[in-house]
């Protein structure tokens, strides 16, 4: 399978005054296509931060980030954020959709951003949503919709770009039973179909959608849980 994103020696350290505060240890990991990821660990343990850096929200403090071959500590903010629109589709746990906006007009809107002109950019959208199962609500406002409804939702705009890499934060931490099922088969079969699926959970019951699990705690990054963490197993 190909490596479409590589964490390769990558670490992350904030100054808060005359303290460092080291959010990421030193990280080696690779991301492939037709792969479900999950990146387990407590609040604090610097899961997110190792997304960010898959993501290209923020640069490593040392070592390198790869996506699709390209360094991103070699790249401008503009240049950064031109990757992340072709390459790198978002789900969140908050959901992110834009309150005065349909269905509809939300999946449209990374679309329009690109330059595609609204008749092509309603087109994707629209069959991004029937992938979801949502085309019967793409006119509904985000607040006529579950939370269940919203995170699927957005997992079409993540997809409408038709992204090689999907990066989820959390997205089934505010969903009942139910919809976690539904969003995560749905995460599961866009990983089958040819995408790299990363999502970041503190949630073990995500364990049986995975392919492969990297567990994160104190900063550090593993194959397997750490002395002590046989709960995660």
């Amino acid at each position: 399978m190909t490596v479409v994103a590589e964490v390769r020696g990558a670490s992350k350290e904030y100054k808060t005054g005359d303290t460092n505060i080291i959010a990421l240890q030193p990280t080696h990991a690779e991301f492939k296509e037709k792969e479900l990821t999950l990146i387990i660990g407590p609040s604090g343990s610097g899961k997110t931060t190792l997304l960010s850096l898959i993501g290209c929200v923020i640069y490593p403090t040392s070592g390198e980030v790869y996506i699709n071959g390209n360094a991103i500590t070699k790249l401008s903010q503009n240049e950064l954020a031109t990757i992340r629109l072709q390459n790198i589709g978002f789900v969140f746990q908050s959901f992110n959709l834009l309150a005065p906006l349909p269905a509809l007009d939300n999946v449209m809107h990374p679309l329009l951003l690109m330059g595609l002109n609204r008749k092509e950019a309603r087109t994707k959208a629209e069959a991004a949503l029937e992938k979801v199962g949502m085309t019967d609500r793409m006119y509904n406002l985000p607040k006529m919709l579950s939370g269940g409804q919203q995170q699927r939702v957005a997992i079409a705009r993540a997809l409408v770009t038709n992204p090689k890499i999907i990066l989820c934060d959390e997205p089934t931490a505010s969903l009942d039973v139910k919809s976690v099922a539904i969003v995560m088969t749905e995460l599961k079969e866009l990983a089958e179909s040819g995408k790299s699926v990363t999502v970041v959970t503190h949630d073990l019951r995500l364990k049986q959608y995975a392919d492969r699990i990297i567990y994160v705690n104190d900063g550090v990054a593993s194959d397997t849980p750490a002395a002590g963490e046989e709960f995660l197993k």
